[in-house]
């Protein structure tokens, strides 16, 4: 890659990370806040599940904001704007502040996805584009894998409303370099610059690839978003495992869903059947999480098969953003992505109040079957996106 390639990256997959640890900054403090604050898993559950209304309500049109205006300065607002979120949350620890802060981090969240696949489809050569959105993508899941172990360590050292302000105080830190450094502007690219594609009206791009998609998304989100929020503390219910064993696991499938994702990378580049790729991992994932929520084969087994599962369930990632590519016309991929990615907010808009009357209800084992049906949903879809994309292409040669 050229330098300026590797310098966008490393921004945008900076900011990508602290996306994805925003979504896990009270997860792994649940108990804790439950205690605090006197409420129950529904109404923690509650507090994402308005995240992800707001987020979802507000993608698509940020999609456009963001091929209309420009995604540097808006994605620098958003970093600064889910910062101040966390800040206000550790400061201010009640209730309805913490249901204040979860609108203005879905507002921020809305921007991410588009405005960092609008930068990347711009400024990465397309032979390259495969690999980059895997490390873009391998970056993220980090910021995922992080959040358990680096908030639950800062809230052991200095209390929770510490670890929330300071996880704010990153969010701020990480928005400079998306503010100071030079070439992030996607009408910087050359070949846009070359010859600019012509308008694409919104209604021509809801197409029933793209409504599929959104649906494979939802499936997607709701597939992990169980796990993630809730598979920590069904397992010490379940089995006994205590709670660093249990967060423990769940880190292990984020790490290795991170470093699955930059295999993804190469199986991208080398493979058009995205949607056989996708199907394929989420099968396998979905009979290790099964294994996992029906067995109790001990921590040091649960730790590696949720991090098997991990690394199936990143291996598709790229082959799911290079299918958002090939049903995206030239000079829409922000506003197709805002569209398709409102799939993720819908189903994490549903996730959290199911896994929170799974858990509530005293059901832990719930939380795996629930997302191992989700997982093998996910991967009947891939086999239709597949399907579908090979019958687009015949009707185009015919």
């Amino acid at each position: 890659m050229r330098s300026s390639d590797v310098r966008a990256l490393s921004v945008i997959s900076a900011a990508h990370l602290i996306s994805h640890f925003n979504y896990l900054v009270l997860v792994p403090l649940f108990p804790l806040l439950k205690a605090a604050l006197g409420v129950g898993y529904v109404e923690l559950g509650f507090v994402i599940t308005l995240f992800n209304i707001v987020s979802g309500v507000i993608q698509a049109p940020m999609g456009y904001m963001v091929d209309r205006f420009g995604a540097r300065p808006l994605l620098a607002a958003a970093l600064l704007l889910g910062g101040a979120s966390y800040v206000a949350i550790g400061l201010f620890p009640v209730y309805p502040v913490m249901l204040a802060g979860a609108v203005a981090l879905g507002i921020a969240n809305a921007v991410y996805h588009p405005a960092d696949y609008s930068i990347l489809g711009s400024v990465i050569e397309p032979a390259r584009l495969g690999r980059a959105f895997s490390i873009h993508t391998f970056f993220g899941y980090f910021g995922s894998a992080l959040g358990p172990v680096t908030m639950l360590a800062m809230a052991n050292l200095w209390g929770w409303q510490a670890a929330i302000v300071l996880a704010g105080v990153f969010g701020m830190v990480v928005a400079l370099p998306v503010i100071v450094v030079p070439g992030l502007e996607v009408a910087h690219d050359p070949r846009a610059a070359a010859a600019k594609p012509p308008h694409v009206p919104m209604r021509s791009l809801l197409t029933p690839t793209v409504w599929s998609l959104v649906l494979f998304f939802t499936l997607l989100s709701l597939s992990s978003g169980a796990l993630t929020n809730y598979s920590a503390v069904a397992l010490t219910t379940m089995y006994g495992v205590g709670l660093s064993s249990a967060n423990m696991a769940l880190s292990a499938f984020l790490f290795l869903t991170a470093f699955g994702v930059l295999a993804g990378g190469f199986v991208a580049d080398a493979t058009r059947r995205h949607g056989d790729v996708a199907a394929a991992g989420f099968g396998g994932a979905a009979v290790l999480v099964l294994l996992v929520g029906t067995i109790d084969i001990g921590p040091v087994l649960i730790i590696g098969a949720m991090g098997a599962a991990g690394f199936l369930s990143g291996l598709i990632q790229p082959s799911r953003d290079m299918l958002v590519r090939a049903a995206s016309p030239p000079g829409a991929f922000g506003r197709v992505f805002g569209i398709v990615t409102t799939g993720f907010n819908i189903g994490g808009t549903i996730g959290p109040m199911i896994g929170g009357w799974i858990m509530d209800h005293q059901l832990p084992r719930g939380v795996f079957y629930t997302s191992v049906g989700f997982m093998l949903m996910t991967a009947a879809m891939g086999l239709i996106s597949e399907w579908r994309a090979r019958r687009v292409q015949r009707m185009a040669r015919a």
